[in-house]
């Protein structure tokens, strides 16, 4: 490609990721949905070309402009509480080796976003049989495993916890090991002390705001 097709490639394509980010951030969009609707909004019905959309990853960064420029006021509290709830809740749930993932994890969750959890135990009816134990209603689903298309889908129990939602991937022990490796610089689990540093730190980084405006 000549050097203003390039441009042109990547202008189109940062185009895709703000409007593909503006529906996740306003709408509760997940990211395949946003991208295609955010490219069918900007090029019409066409197919577009492979090399024009953009990766989870730009548009990611995109939320995080947009969630700074429109939810500055609102969305580190929601996120906070997002965080607080999950601490809550892998400290319930510490014997399956509970992992934080998702937007809560990543930081840009907003008010249509749930708190998602990989667990890793025995069964998943261990798993179960716990909530249903304690009145927490559950449903049952299935989510791609973290793995890749290669392997099953597992077993996903959702449920309400102080009115925010859950979805708690159900694994097996043997998947811990896969689990904790570091994959590229992106951190994509993290355990109960990983999410309370962070809580830590959004706190300190709140209250050292607060002295440099006093």
């Amino acid at each position: 490609m000549t050097p203003n097709v390039i441009d042109e490639v990547q202008l189109l394509r940062a185009e895709i990721a703000a409007a593909a980010a503006r529906l996740i951030a306003e709408d509760g969009a997940d990211y395949g949905t946003a991208k295609r609707k955010a490219a069918r909004q900007i090029m019409g019905d066409q197919p577009p070309p492979a090399n024009v959309l953009p990766d989870n990853a730009q548009i990611e960064a995109e939320v995080r402009v947009y969630q700074s420029l429109f939810h500055a006021d609102t969305q580190p509290a929601r996120l906070f509480r997002l965080r607080t709830l999950a601490v809550d809740i892998m400290d319930k749930l510490a014997q399956f080796n509970p992992f934080l993932t998702g937007a809560v994890l990543g930081g840009t969750a907003g008010p249509h976003d749930d708190i998602h959890l990989q667990l890793f135990a025995d069964s998943a009816k261990e798993v179960e049989i716990f909530l249903l134990n304690r009145n927490v209603q559950i449903d049952i689903s299935e989510s791609p495993h973290f793995k890749g298309p290669r392997y099953d889908p597992v077993e996903t129990v959702s449920f309400l916890w102080q009115q925010e939602g859950v979805h708690a991937e159900l694994y097996e022990l043997d998947d811990l090991r896969g689990a904790v490796k570091a994959r590229g610089d992106k951190v994509q689990r993290a355990d109960i002390a990983a999410v309370r540093a962070l809580l830590v730190n959004s706190t300190s980084s709140t209250h050292s705001s607060e002295s440099n405006h006093e």
